[in-house]
This record gives structure tokens, sequence and C-alpha cells, in this order.
């Protein structure tokens, strides 16, 4: 019987297969007493998983060469997670401590990183915690001996829609070599990694389907619709060909989309537009610069402090940020200082609070955490002498914190010069429009930085008072609110009248929907992954900023968001 599932649309593109329904983590392992004469035992069986599990992966890594960088970052951050301490070397204390057995020793000390990475309040660092839990999944299989396959091709040559309730980004690799179509699952989202690698692939995907695969049969026809978040099981022969259309239809505009790869951004009216990337690792500067980008538009430094016992020092923060100085070869690069939560350790110490999200995070973090920010800030200086080195504050909500930080600037400028270390005297430093007091109060930040950044994931998020990882209310989340639009718009203009310049690098600027909207806004900077680049460039030359100008401005007037969608689709 055919029937529709709606999910969360994340990799676009229409898919058409059979399903292979992936088994769900085998992680609601067994407890039992080990005895004593076997506890070296198993302790060797732990560590020998491990070893394997860490050579399939370097195998993978190394096979990766034509994958996208993405990949070949997910794959060394599943090795070290395997490589640290507070995992492998506390479930093996758990063995010999408790005579547990290896699975179980392994699981109990994966509960405790999943615990401390769900108290994050960043969503994409929250999300990071689907790669501890799919890494251990990986030793546990082997433990278990349940290693996991993919069907071969099939003859009627449709591809395999792999169903699961989660995938990880090892997981996807070996996609392209199996025929596989797409993928859905039960759990996701738009920051996590398997939704990352799928774009980044462009494998259609649609995740958070709740229980989609507990109601799909293996083998069943599946149609992804990765554009309308839509899922067709079971299709009858009138949609299957419908279908099949718009699949042909999608493909050659993606065929054609790599022609504009050289095309200069710019609206039909002649507006010059920048397009830039947004960047989680230094080898993801190698895509931007694959599709041409104007240069880098956020880089997040967070991944540089993840996972470890103490912060990167100077030296090695300072070759991270100047590899991607350097493979920019003179186009611009924004680095964002640290944004992380007041989940944190440092040297020991813990802060716990009530409402992260509202508490210490971002440049609250850094200003509580001088040392540690000024280190991040002599790395950054020192690799502004290697290139267009742009610095970038997050989550700024008051001049006072511009003007110290500003100061904790001037310092590390200070001992750099103590220690005759080269540096740009003058790099440019701006802020994330991120919270409304910001977007309100929008002087005192023109006549402190040089240029702006929207962050419109959390502006949303912030302005609307709801939290899109809840999925209770998840549902709300809107950017086309008349509140937020209204918010991004002011900020657009004031920097323009301030001559500052004004970009977006959440997700809205990815999203070739809102590219018109955001021209009419009078935004010339947009910032996206590398994969959604050409897309957007292919909206922008579409686009006719003088008409949509007041057309956009009448919009901005309307009071009702479903009113506000239906005029934005009619742009």
């Amino acid at each position: 019987m055919s029937f529709t599932v709606h999910g969360l649309a994340v990799s676009q593109g229409i898919a058409i297969g059979h399903a292979h329904l992936v088994s769900h983590a085998l992680l609601e392992v067994a407890h039992f007493t080990v005895a004593p004469k076997h506890v070296e035992a198993e302790v060797t069986r732990l560590r020998t998983a491990v070893a394997k599990v860490k050579s399939e992966l370097a195998g993978l890594k190394a096979a990766s060469g034509s994958a996208p960088s993405e990949v070949d970052a997910f794959l060394g951050m599943h090795i070290m997670f395997l490589e640290d301490p507070m995992l492998v070397d506390a479930a093996e204390a758990l063995i010999l401590t408790r005579r547990a057995n290896a699975e179980w020793a392994l699981v109990q000390q994966m509960e405790l990183l999943v615990e401390q990475f769900e108290a994050i309040e960043d969503a994409y660092l929250r999300e990071r915690k689907a790669d501890v839990v799919q890494v251990v999944e990986r030793v546990v299989k082997v433990l278990l001996g349940h290693p996991g396959h993919l069907p071969p091709k099939r003859k009627d040559g449709l591809g395999t829609i792999v169903v699961a309730h989660d995938l990880s980004p090892t997981d996807t690799i070996g996609f392209k070599d199996h025929a596989v179509a797409g993928f859905i699952t039960d759990v996701g989202g738009p920051t996590g990694h398997t939704a990352i690698v799928a774009r980044s692939l462009s494998i259609p995907a649609v995740v958070a389907l709740r229980h989609i695969r507990h109601v799909v049969k293996d083998d069943e026809l599946i149609i992804i619709d990765g554009i309308r978040g839509v899922v067709i099981v079971d299709p009858d022969e009138r949609v299957l060909e419908e279908y099949r259309l718009r699949k042909a239809a999608v493909e050659l505009e993606r065929s054609k989309l790599k022609r504009l790869k050289s095309t200069r951004a710019a609206t039909l009216d002649g507006e010059e537009v920048q397009i830039l990337a947004n960047i989680e690792l230094p080898p993801d500067a190698i895509q931007a610069k694959g599709v041409e980008a104007d240069g880098v538009g956020l880089f997040r430094t967070e991944f540089l402090f993840m996972s470890r016992d103490s912060w990167p020092d100077e030296d090695e923060q300072f070759e991270a940020y100047k590899s991607v100085v350097k493979t920019m070869a003179g186009k611009p690069v924004t680095v964002r200082t640290l944004d992380v939560g007041a989940d944190k350790e440092l040297e020991g110490a813990t802060r716990s609070e009530d409402n992260p999200a509202l508490g210490l995070r971002a440049i609250r973090y850094c200003l509580a955490e001088p040392k540690m920010f000024l280190t991040q800030l002599r790395a950054l200086l020192r690799a502004s002498h290697f290139g267009r080195m742009k610095i970038l504050i997050p989550m700024l909500a008051s001049s006072h914190e511009i003007d110290q930080t500003l100061v904790l600037l001037e310092k590390a400028k200070a001992q750099l010069r103590e220690r005759k270390i080269k540096f740009d005297e003058s790099v440019p430093v701006g802020g994330m429009i991120e919270v409304p007091a910001a977007a309100l109060c929008l002087g005192a930040f023109t006549r402190r930085l040089q240029f702006l950044s929207i962050g419109t994931n959390d502006l949303i998020q912030y302005t609307l008072a709801i939290d899109r990882g809840n999925e209770a209310v998840a549902h709300l989340y809107n950017p086309l609110h008349p509140a937020v639009l209204r918010l991004i718009h002011q900020t657009i203009q004031a920097g323009a009248k301030a001559g500052v310049d004004v970009s977006v690098c959440g997700e809205m600027a990815g999203d070739p929907d809102c590219a018109r909207l955001l021209i009419g806004m009078g935004l010339r900077q947009f910032s996206m992954h590398p994969a959604q680049i050409l897309e957007v460039k292919q909206a922008i030359l579409r686009a006719d900023a003088a008409d949509l100008t007041p057309k956009v401005q009448r919009l901005l007037k309307l009071d009702d968001p479903d009113r506000v969608r239906e005029a934005v689709e009619k742009l």
C-alpha cells in the first residue's frame, strides 16, 4: 500500500530506489561480570576491536582522496574519538575495576560523553554527540561480530535507498560504490554530519522521519523528494513516472550549474554580489576554492578545540589558520573566534548553568577566559601576515563587550610586537548579529567595527524564543517571521548607511528561495556551505535588484507570517 511521510529535507534532489534497512545501533548491550583470570583478556579484546576500527577508518581516509573534504575531516574526527583517553582508556579502567565486559564498559563511557555534548548550546557542536555514538557502535559491532554491509548493484538499474535510525559519515563514504541513490533516517537535522556529507556528495536525503525504519520493508520501492522533504513508499505507476521526469529535470539543472563556477555573481541590473563559503576545518578551504568562492565568510574554529583534554596552543592554532589563509590565496578569510557554551572543561574546572542558551557562551565565555582568548587572538594575528584575514566576534550584545574585545586584541598585538612577530596591524574586526539586542542597537556596532555578519540561525532562535533542537517547538522555527525579516533588513540598511559591509552567514544565505528576498533587502554578501554556492549564484544571476527592492519593501510591512511566505514565493 502506498503512503507518504514528511520529514526534513537536508540534501536536495530526487532519488528512486529500493529500500535497504540498516540495523539500528547495537548499543543496548548486556552487562556481565568477567572472571578475574579473564579480565586482561577482556581489555585485549577491546583494544583489538578498537585497533580494527581505527584501521578500517584509516583505510577509508586513505581511499577518500576524491571525496569532499568534509568526509576526510569526519573520518579524522572518528579516529580522534578512538584515541581519546576519555573514551577507550576510561572503558578499560571500567573493565579492570568492575570486571565488566568490554561492550558494556565502552557504552557506559560513551553515555557520559554524550551527556557532555548534550549540554553544549551550539547546535552544530551539540550534534557531534552522534559521532561519538557512531564510532562506538562501530566498535561494538566488531566486538559482537556484526559487520555492516550494503547490497550489490541491482540489475533493474535502480539504486539503493538506505533506511536507518541514523547514519555515520563513514557509512556514507561507500555510497558512491554501491549505487546508493539516497537515504532516509528517523533522526537528524540540517547541521548533522550525515546531512553535511549528503550535501557534499549530492545524495538526496530526508531526515527526522521519526519511525520510518519500522514502517518500511526491505526492498520496497521508495521515492525521496529531497526538495520538499517528502518520502513516498510503494508509489503507483503514475506517481513513479512523474518523479522520473522530475529527477531527470533536476539532474539536467545540476549539470548546467557547473558551468556557472567561473561566472561572476551579479544581478540582471549589474549589482555585484560576493558569495563566500562557510567552513569548519582547514581542509574545507579546498572545496571552497574548488567552486571559486569569493573567499571564506565564516571559519568556525570550534573544531580545533573539541574532544581534547587541553586547549590547542598558539602554534597549533596558527598553523590551522595560516593553512586556510594560504589556500584561499589572497581572497578574504573571516575567522570566527571560539563560539562554545559554558560546559567546556578548562584545566579541570567546570561550570554548571541552568540555562546555557542564555549563559556564558561565545564572546562571554572568551572574555571570562582572557588567557585562552589572548592565545587565539595571537594565533589569528600571526596568520594575518600570510593573507587577507578578518576576525569575527560571535554573539555580541553590547558595546561593552566590543570594547573589552578590542582591548584584548591590542594587548595581543603588543605581545607579538615584543616577540618581533609580523602581523597585519590593521586586520579588520567584525561582529556577529545574532541576538535582537545587537540588531536594535546597531549604532554602537557600526562605530566600533569594520564589518557585520548576520547569524540568522541564532537570530531566529532568540527572536522567536524557540529552540530548534527541541522537537516540541521546532516546527515554530520560521526564518520568514516578520520580526526576523525586519531585524535582518534594518541591520543591512544600518550597515549601508554607515559604510560597513554586512553579510549573512546563517542557513538563510544558502537557501536559493531566500536569495531574491535578501537581494531586495540590499544584501550584497552571502556566505554558505560550498555545496550551495552554485545554486545560490544561479538565483542571483536571475534576480533584478531594482525590481526586487520595492517589492521587498512592501513585503516587510506585512505582519502575518503566512502572507509573508506567499509574498516571498511570488518574488
